[in-house]
């Protein structure tokens, strides 16, 4: 599941196919405008809740993590797990284990990273549509449900429910094709936030006898 999550985060806090063979109109207007307000942030530090349920709805797991993120590097943490980019390497750090995977992080190979979630990674990947609007507590919100162009990924469904008021995603839930699902809720974000560059580099003084993995 640890796995499934980082792929699906930096896939979608990184996405039953249908019929639909080109993008709604409304929904592109809409990530458009996510998109083009995210782009004018500096920094960005949120927190999030994250629920795994099963094809029954039975709750696998719930936890909550945070991440930061600043240009091109990005820190998320969560449940034991850390992840580190300084925007040239990545740390991938496992607490259980006490280990440490350091990669390149190679802006060509088509990875998503978290900046490219808030920003246009929609217009290549996946078809979309606008459902509606509904509300979640106050909030009115946009749901838009996107589907993966290349049929080979490991689930077959996202919805993002967009925050009409303020244009940000408030929630995504990735539907697995083996039945499971997977869903990140924005609870914070703040976007004045001053945010040191030694945040987003792993420092292994902090992490005494930590084993090293370096796959560059």
């Amino acid at each position: 599941m640890k796995k499934f999550f980082t792929a699906t985060l930096l896939i979608a806090l990184s996405w039953t196919a249908f019929s639909q063979t080109t993008n709604d109109p409304a929904a592109k207007a809409i990530l458009d405008g996510v998109s083009a307000k995210f782009k004018t942030f500096k920094s960005v530090k949120a927190s999030f809740a994250y629920k795994a349920e099963n094809a029954a709805g039975k709750q696998l797991a719930a936890k909550s993590g945070t991440l930061l993120m600043k240009g091109t590097k990005y820190r998320v943490s969560f449940g034991g797990q850390e992840i580190f980019c300084n925007g040239a390497t990545v740390w991938n750090y496992d607490k259980a284990a006490n280990e440490v995977t350091i990669s390149n992080l190679d802006a060509s190979s088509g990875m998503i990273t978290p900046q490219k979630l808030f920003t246009n990674f929609y217009d290549k990947d996946f078809l979309y549509m606008l459902n509606g609007e509904k509300k979640v507590g106050n909030k009115v919100v946009q749901e838009i449900e996107m589907t993966p162009v290349d049929k080979s990924k490991p689930f077959h469904k996202v919805y993002l429910l967009i925050d009409k008021a303020n244009k940000s995603i408030y929630s995504t839930k990735v539907l697995e094709k083996a039945g499971n699902r997977y869903s990140y809720t924005v609870s914070s974000m703040n976007t004045s936030t001053v945010i040191a560059d030694t945040e987003f580099s792993f420092d292994k003084k902090k992490y005494p006898g930590v084993e090293e993995v370096d796959l560059r």
